[in-house]
């Protein structure tokens, strides 16, 4: 799958919790909406890491044209995942939670509008079938050590924003 494609599923994904919980909202449904906001939490999660792993290092690289586009989709993730991580420990019947989710929703939808209307076709006519398919493999490989939890203070770019590879064991606490 060529990473457009894959980013735009992802995009999809994430908009169908949105309308999820959006009827739950206005089903007063706060059970519903606390499973989907987790939902929506481990979403955002794992698609900001690799877009910031693997796709914004990647096309301002290749396509310098988009560096400014890239820079304020990083300004946007960041402030997605300080949203994502106040709402990580809220509970739906917090008085802010509806609010809170509801600018969550506008900003991620701006920023969805923004990639596909600009940005993705600018980089499909840059870089081309074949690139766009070794991106998309790297991308579908990033996903298996994404945080789905927010990571808010965590750096948004390479290297600082890689995953350390292995886990390491744990080592048992010799005794004397």
């Amino acid at each position: 799958m060529d990473a457009i494609t894959l980013l735009k599923n992802d995009h999809k994904t994430v908009e169908r919790l949105f309308k999820q919980f959006e009827k739950a909202e206005k089903a007063d449904d706060d059970k519903t909406k606390a499973e989907v906001v987790d939902k929506i939490i481990a979403e955002l999660s794992v698609h900001a890491a690799i877009e910031e792993q693997v796709f914004y290092p990647a096309i301002r690289e290749a396509v310098p044209d988009t560096e400014d586009t890239v820079l304020e989709g990083l300004e946007e993730h960041h402030i997605v995942k300080w949203t994502l991580s106040e709402l990580e420990g809220m509970t739906p019947d917090h008085e802010r939670f509806d609010a809170k989710v509801t600018v969550l929703i506008e900003s991620v939808r701006h920023h969805v509008e923004e990639e596909e209307a600009e940005l993705f076709p600018e980089v499909r006519q840059a870089l081309g079938r074949k690139r766009l398919g070794e991106i998309g493999e790297r991308l579908e490989k990033a996903k298996e050590t994404a945080p789905s939890r927010p990571q808010p203070k965590a750096p948004d770019t390479p290297p600082g924003n890689l995953p350390t590879g292995k886990k390491k064991k744990k080592v048992a606490a010799a005794s004397s």
